[in-house]
């Protein structure tokens, strides 16, 4: 069996002596200095603080009235209007944070990961709420949808930058009361989740501190064409899961530059002489049994995951016509059935297959960052109803989570930096 060599995925685990332990309070205070001239008023930095402390807290609820009778010296209604009201600014100290990660979780060979998250909500009056596919119930359901960046590194992981998502419904006149009450900016233009996603990356590639060698994404953003093109277009390599249905050509098909008609401009197409694309689970279907590997996905539980690969150079289909040339990275599970996944990826010829390997088993970390930011950090216990108080509630959440992530990676058994 080959090996993608990668090191252990699980964050160091935190195990502290009690002299640590009591050096928490002092290293939480430290590292809200961090962000404390971000907040415009004195009150504002008191109220941060305060929010993190709470949200840090084991069990019990984490809304802003919990989180205020829970914290020494918490205040109802001050916490509210500093997370509904106070105009502190997330941009920057989101950027400031991706900072922080850079210092702590900083790897050239690391990974961006893009996903969806969903808050189940009742009523209608909660910013962005409607009815519509919702993944933390598995159906169609009344609730909030957002899109998240996460980093993945060999020291760790964590969350990066957040969206929500505005349904076309919320831009319909009938909605402009609950559009005026939620305190929606002026002016905010409808974005798709894949807007949104690509609105996030671009900030990243473009002005954050944080080297990444991938981009990952599930089949919501790798059946996008148009998503595919942007990364393409700004020179990131991509590894993205893709539908069964997924059509490319072995080799590429013959083209020719039909002529100008009208307004158009004359432009290379496919010749009518050349075959159809095929899917790639049929492309799959025909590979010899030879082309199958076994390799090491990744470190579980129960043990090592491992998974059969076959890889496949191809040109992918843009539109019904030739596209970029790809690599076709087909996971065969060794369970009975056997399922599979498939990935698209335009990275080079030459990458070596242990690299994509390794790349297919990075976008777990995210699901992770969600499954701990909302089981242990409150991300989707706010009751705030406002566009303002969501933001806010999400980036102190995103805070909170690199913060235990780096109290971890220092406080290594026996060693602490």
């Amino acid at each position: 069996m080959s090996v993608a060599t990668w090191p252990p995925d699980a964050v160091p685990p935190l195990d502290m002596s009690t002299e640590e332990v009591c050096l928490l309070a002092v290293e939480l205070c430290e590292y809200h200095a961090e962000f404390a001239e971000l907040f415009f008023r004195p009150e504002q930095r008191h109220w941060a603080s305060k929010y993190l402390e709470g949200l840090l807290l084991p069990d019990g609820g984490k809304s802003v009235e919990k989180l205020a009778l829970r914290v020494a010296g918490g205040n109802v209604r001050n916490m509210q209007q500093f997370l509904g009201e106070g105009a502190w600014d997330d941009a920057a100290i989101l950027a400031k944070h991706a900072a922080l990660v850079a210092a702590s979780l900083r790897d050239p060979a690391a990974v961006l990961i893009v996903d969806g998250t969903d808050f189940p909500k009742k009523g209608r009056h909660s910013v962005g709420v409607a009815r519509q596919y919702c993944g933390a119930t598995g159906k169609v359901d009344n609730c909030q949808a957002a899109v998240f960046v996460g980093y993945a590194s060999r020291h760790g992981y964590t969350l990066l930058d957040r969206r929500l998502y505005l349904p076309q419904e919320w831009f319909a006149p009938a909605a402009r009361d609950r559009w005026r009450r939620c305190g929606i900016p002026a002016g905010t233009p409808f974005r798709t989740k894949l807007e949104l996603a690509w609105e996030m990356i671009e900030k990243l590639h473009t002005a954050g501190p944080l080297p990444f060698s991938w981009v990952t994404c599930d089949e919501a953003f790798g059946d996008s064409h148009e998503f595919l093109g942007q990364l393409e277009a700004a020179g990131l390599r991509y590894l993205a899961d893709v539908a069964v249905t997924t059509r490319v050509w072995p080799e590429r098909p013959p083209t020719r530059v039909l002529p100008a008609r009208g307004q158009l401009p004359a432009r290379e197409r496919r010749a009518p002489e050349a075959p159809a694309p095929v899917r790639v689970d049929q492309l799959a279907a025909q590979l010899p049994p030879q082309a199958w590997r076994t390799y090491q996905v990744k470190a579980g539980e129960k043990g090592p995951i491992a998974a059969q690969f076959a890889f496949v150079r191809a040109v992918a289909a843009r539109e019904g016509q030739p596209g970029p040339d790809v690599w076709v990275v087909l996971r065969r599970s060794r369970s009975a059935p056997p399922e599979l996944k498939i990935f698209l990826s335009n990275a080079a010829a030459e990458t070596p297959r242990e690299e994509l390997v390794r790349v297919s088993g990075r976008r777990w970390p995210i699901e992770t960052c969600f499954e701990e930011a909302k089981s242990n950090l409150g991300m989707a216990d706010y009751q705030t109803r406002s566009w303002r108080g969501w933001h806010h509630h999400m980036t102190l959440v995103i805070l909170a989570h690199h913060f235990v992530v780096r109290l971890k990676l220092r406080h290594k058994k026996g060693h602490r930096r």
